[in-house]
């Protein structure tokens, strides 16, 4: 596994809008005030064009435009790492385009959470190079940071291997007046043990341990099968370590859950797993009084393997910076948890 260089002072953070880009003044001041933060930190901010662009809703511009411009921050050399400037729903549309050669020649950490997953999982997959799944840029632009931001960039400094769960989190999404709004944190975190059901109250920790790879499986479900999809190359070249899967949702329902992790089980991509950790869903819904645990456990529970719920991931924030790619431990006891990563 490739490793990019840490982000140092003296070295630059690139901005591109693989996805959707920024459209209205909130989200302007948002970014500018991301900008802002990382210059008090130490850290020149490079945005591309179509940062600031909107072609057609959740789209910055055109998919050869948006390769084309990360393909230019993964040339600068003085660029350590590019984060995407939002999620949206149309990244998989660049990935024909994108230089993944240049990105071999020229590895560097690239970061984004959601729509994000087509590029950072794929890296990863294809190429062996660790990315970080974790927040998009504007989330940066808050006034005051949350402590998961500062975590993050302790990670992209190469200055922490470790993360605890939190006390509360966001459970909806906000309106943004200012561009400036912190998280509302309004519910306790609680990760839930479900499987063994010996570990179910919680009380006994469950410990997994193996190479940590996943992102949103609203993306992974428009890989699987296609020219992009090497996991299963993947999962043979790392079968010693075996996988920890981390996963969560933004739209999937009940029925889509199911029929979801069923087709990435069938294709192969479970085979080497040592456990299963899900984040908060965004937005679950149920037709069939299923609930999240039981579409889960419908398809995972036959492995026999460890799965915990509700963890710190994904799109109910705050979360977690997860290196995918990297070895890691993952322990949950007492509803809460935490993360240890080895880069090896």
């Amino acid at each position: 596994m490739i490793y990019p260089a840490n982000l140092e002072k003296g070295f630059n953070i690139g901005v591109t809008a693989t996805s959707s880009g920024y459209e209205d003044e909130v989200d302007f001041k948002r970014l500018d005030n991301a900008i802002k933060n990382f210059e008090a930190r130490g850290y020149l901010v490079i945005t591309t064009p179509n940062v600031r662009k909107v072609d057609k809703k959740g789209r910055s511009s055109d998919a050869l435009t948006r390769a084309k411009e990360l393909s230019e921050l993964i040339k600068d050399p003085k660029i350590r790492v590019i984060v995407a400037a939002s999620g949206g729903d149309y990244l998989v549309e660049m990935l024909p385009f994108v230089d993944y050669k240049a990105i071999s020649d020229n590895p560097k950490w690239i970061q984004g959470f959601s729509d994000t997953t087509g590029l950072t999982f794929t890296i990863t997959t294809n190429l062996d190079i660790a990315t970080i799944y974790s927040y998009n840029f504007g989330t940066f632009g808050m006034e005051n940071w949350h402590p998961s931001l500062s975590d993050n960039l302790l990670i992209l400094e190469g200055n922490k291997n470790s993360q605890n769960s939190f006390d509360m989190y966001q459970d909806g999404y906000y309106e943004r007046i200012t561009g400036f709004e912190e998280f509302v944190l309004e519910k306790e975190v609680e990760w839930r043990n479900i499987y063994p059901k010996a570990y179910n109250d919680d009380s006994q920790a469950i410990n997994i341990q193996g190479r940590l790879l996943g992102g949103c499986l609203d993306v992974l479900l428009n890989l699987v099968g296609t020219r992009f999809d090497k996991t299963v190359e993947f999962i043979e070249r790392y079968k010693e370590d075996g996988i920890l899967w981390f996963l969560e949702s933004y739209s999937l329902g009940s029925e889509s859950m199911v029929r979801g992790l069923w087709q990435l089980k069938e294709a192969g991509w479970f085979k080497y797993a040592k456990g299963f950790i899900f984040g908060r869903p965004a937005m679950y819904n149920t037709d069939y009084e299923i609930s999240y645990e039981e579409a889960i456990n419908s398809v995972l529970g036959e492995l026999g393997l460890p799965i915990i719920l509700e963890a710190d991931i994904g799109h109910k924030p705050p979360q977690f910076s997860m290196i995918n790619g990297a070895m890691a431990t993952i322990e949950s006891k007492n509803k809460k948890g935490t993360i240890i990563f080895e880069r090896r």
